[in-house]
């Protein structure tokens, strides 16, 4: 039993530090390429979740980004496309991010999954109108390196959608 225990509390402290290094990573302004090539699989998926009717302002919302450029011969629709399509859309403002305590992290090791709340203040490139929000991060399938397999998030397209402006 406490070699389970052990293996199990290993397993939870390495998915919350690569939660964590990922998040603080992106905080400080890491670019989504060098995040993807530190913290995730050869083959990962992104999927921001909001209303498809929002992807003509915001064509990173609500379409599954799968694997990274050159990869099988991905032109299209790869991670690496996700961040080039968000950073084209919005940015953010440097020292916004808020990132809890490493031990606010929630994990469930069993399922394999940690769930991130963060806080920032970001801008349509297009318009310069900013607004602040709470957004979240689930990560999923990690590897055996503890590296994530899957992000997907859930923010507030609205603020974004209407930042924007048509």
């Amino acid at each position: 039993m406490a070699q389970g225990s052990s293996t199990q509390s290993d397993k939870l402290e390495r998915l919350r530090n690569t939660a964590f290094d990922f998040c603080t990573g992106f905080a400080s302004g890491v670019s989504g390429h060098e995040c993807l090539d530190n913290f995730f699989t050869a083959n990962p998926m992104i999927l921001e979740h909001g209303p498809s009717w929002a992807t003509t302002r915001l064509p990173f919302l609500a379409v599954t980004f799968r694997g990274r450029r050159g990869q099988d011969g991905a032109k299209t629709g790869t991670c690496d496309d996700y961040y080039d399509l968000l950073t084209a859309t919005l940015a953010v403002e440097p020292g916004s991010v808020v990132v809890p305590p490493k031990k606010h992290i929630a994990v469930d090791a069993d399922q394999g999954i940690v769930t991130v709340r963060l806080h920032a203040k970001f801008s349509s490139i297009k318009t310069g109108k900013a607004w602040e929000e709470d957004f979240v991060y689930v990560l999923s399938d990690f590897d055996e390196d503890a590296k994530i397999g899957c992000q997907e998030l859930w923010a507030d397209p609205l603020s974004a959608y209407s930042a924007i402006g048509g």
